[in-house]
């Protein structure tokens, strides 16, 4: 697919927004493999409002080792890299249509994904995509950041997939040992030592 085409694709599953019901924890979509990881990333207000805005522009998947290309909804407009270090990333919106670049040279994967929905309230924050047509899995994955009674803060990683073709069934087991390697990733990539500029 013409990544011009993207920004009018429909993602290529039905369950567009489970990831953010209750019934996800017990359930995933019939036919899909469900992951549900939380971990603590911190406490204090400090590690809050650094949590907040790299979920919300895209540090979680930048930090995970992800390229990031916002396309333009206008098909006469230029994509945008968010993978370059900047001090100021455009926030992740509905609607926004995302290519994600894994690997290095000839093995870099893109995964076309769209945003299906963001949550930015005071105790929580973060946002799910919906993959597209060209992306090897079929599915949903929800990034969401929250902060507790206690203050600490926690990440939160759900998703729901299968594979996207018979190929890529094939590739399954390796599918699913990536998936886990690197949801452990973006458990870690809000954590440690907070950039000082």
């Amino acid at each position: 697919m013409d990544a011009r085409t993207y920004p009018n694709a429909p993602v290529t599953y039905g369950a567009v927004g489970a990831t953010r019901g209750s019934t996800f924890t017990v359930l995933p979509p019939t036919g899909f493999r469900r992951v549900n990881r939380s971990a603590r990333i911190g406490h204090g207000e400090e590690r809050w409002v650094f949590a907040r805005e790299q979920i919300l522009t895209w540090g979680v998947k930048r930090r995970s080792g992800f390229g990031v290309t916002l396309l333009p909804r206008d098909p006469a407009g230029q994509p945008l890299d968010l993978s370059k270090d900047s001090t100021s990333h455009p926030k992740v919106r509905p609607g926004d249509t995302i290519i994600l670049g894994v690997g290095r040279g000839w093995f870099t994967a893109h995964e076309p994904v769209r945003v299906v929905y963001v949550v930015d309230e005071p105790q929580s924050a973060g946002f799910a995509y919906g993959t597209l047509e060209g992306h090897p899995l079929r599915g949903e994955e929800a990034f969401m950041i929250e902060r507790r009674d206690d203050n600490s803060v926690w990440i939160t990683v759900r998703s729901f997939s299968r594979p996207a073709s018979i190929k890529w069934m094939l590739l399954s087991p390796a599918l699913r040992l990536l998936q886990h390697i690197v949801v452990g990733r973006y458990l870690r990539a809000l954590s440690g030592a907070i950039p000082t500029n």
